[in-house]
């Protein structure tokens, strides 16, 4: 992995591996502080909720942001306003004067510091990494998310068990620290200067540009459609588990397949060239198919977890050649900004997707619904393929290592 003797590259890669792990510890840890302090599954998902929302409402704003002034400069300050966030609801679970409202208030906070860091993050990695080695790079870091989503839950796990929600969350402030930490090492080139515009003249901009690139918006479509679509696996998926497979423990084993797919497809994605990348792209997402028609069929488990490996190779080496794409080619002063609206524009739709697919079966059965999934996967699929603008999109071959 040449990419890692980039200096800058490694101290990003640094900051982003310690910062996913605290996160995937959150999840879990939230969920239990709730049940800690006699909260109901329906007020884990408020507080997990209260979490995403905020992300979501400032993900444009924090675009902007970012292409105004220093990247760096708005990711630093978003990792010290969740140190501040997490660190209090750790204070305030470990001391046992916490309350469901306060977490979930708190947890607002860190997804609304989190709605800058994102776009600001995809915005940095050209400025320090060759745009030949920007693929690798982007392999490189989703490495760290997948073995992030392996080694985070588990962490959690042991440490709820042993010491208490309230210690995950504390450990995952200190690794806020860390990262801003490494951010703060950074060599970076000087700012271009521009000009300067208002806020809203800004904002309108980067709509424009990102309407202007027909396979940016054409795609950010498909994974809009792809994330309303996968609420069904894991909306679902748990009820066919606890119904058919044996409970949670069957259900873990499947999820735990996805994650090492997830990191296969980080690896592959470090080596990987493709001459249309968008056309490799969106043609895996077809894999996302089988786990939901697996589900669909009633198959064993070990089948279903292959199914979920395939769609966690699917999700990881996708979204990997996706972001090295948009930084090649999005022009470069809107980055963070195009990126603030393909983040919005994927993720807006994923709370719908948890919410439609209930009703759904309960209308016409769990099983048509999720051949209803299968297919939406499949035309999502064709739908994006047939855009001229994916299939034209042509990348050089990646710069050999030096």
């Amino acid at each position: 992995m040449g990419v890692l003797r980039l200096r800058e590259f490694r101290l990003l890669f640094g900051a982003q591996a310690v910062s996913v792990l605290g996160d995937r510890m959150v999840a879990i840890a939230l969920a239990f502080a709730v049940l800690e302090l006699g909260g109901s599954a329906s007020e884990i998902g408020v507080v997990l909720a209260a979490r995403t929302l905020p992300m979501v409402l400032t993900l444009l704003i924090g675009g902007v942001v970012a292409d105004r002034v220093s990247r760096r400069a708005v990711m630093v300050a978003a990792d010290l306003s969740r140190l501040i966030s997490q660190g209090a609801i750790a204070v305030l679970l470990i001391g046992g004067s916490a309350e469901i409202w306060m977490v979930a208030v708190l947890s607002g906070l860190t997804g609304a510091a989190t709605g800058f860091f994102n776009p600001a993050s995809t915005g940095l990695v050209p400025v320090i990494v060759p745009a030949g080695r920007l693929q690798e790079a982007n392999g490189v870091r989703a490495t760290a998310l997948s073995g992030g989503e392996i080694v985070g839950p588990a962490l959690a796990g042991v440490l709820i068990a042993a010491v208490g929600a309230g210690w995950a969350m504390a450990i995952d402030a200190l690794t806020f620290v860390v990262s801003a930490l490494f951010l703060l090492g950074l060599r970076l080139p000087d700012r271009i200067p521009r000009a300067e515009t208002s806020f809203i003249a800004d904002l309108r901009e980067g709509w424009g540009v990102f309407r202007s690139l027909t396979w940016v918006w054409t795609f950010v479509l498909a994974a809009a459609v792809g994330n309303l679509v996968w609420g069904a696996w894991s909306t679902l998926g748990p009820v066919i588990a606890e119904r058919d497979l044996g409970g949670a423990a069957a259900w873990g084993t499947v999820l735990g397949a996805m994650g090492i797919g997830a990191l296969v497809g980080a690896l592959v994605a470090v080596r990987i060239y493709a001459r249309r990348p968008l056309v490799l792209a969106g043609a895996i997402t077809a894999l996302m198919a089988f786990p939901l028609a697996f589900l669909a069929l009633g198959a064993h488990v070990g089948v279903l977890a292959a199914g979920a490996l395939l769609a966690g190779v699917s999700m990881m080496l996708g979204n990997t050649i996706w972001e090295s794409t948009l930084m090649r080619h999005a022009p470069g002063a809107a980055l963070s900004r195009v990126s603030a609206y393909d983040w919005f524009g994927s993720i807006a739709f994923q709370p719908l997707g948890l919410v439609i697919w209930g009703p759904i079966a309960a209308l016409i059965g769990i099983t048509p619904a999720l051949w209803v999934a299968v297919a939406a996967v499949i035309v999502a699929t064709g739908g994006l393929l047939a855009v001229p603008a994916v299939r034209n999109l042509r990348d050089e071959p990646l710069a050999e290592p030096s």
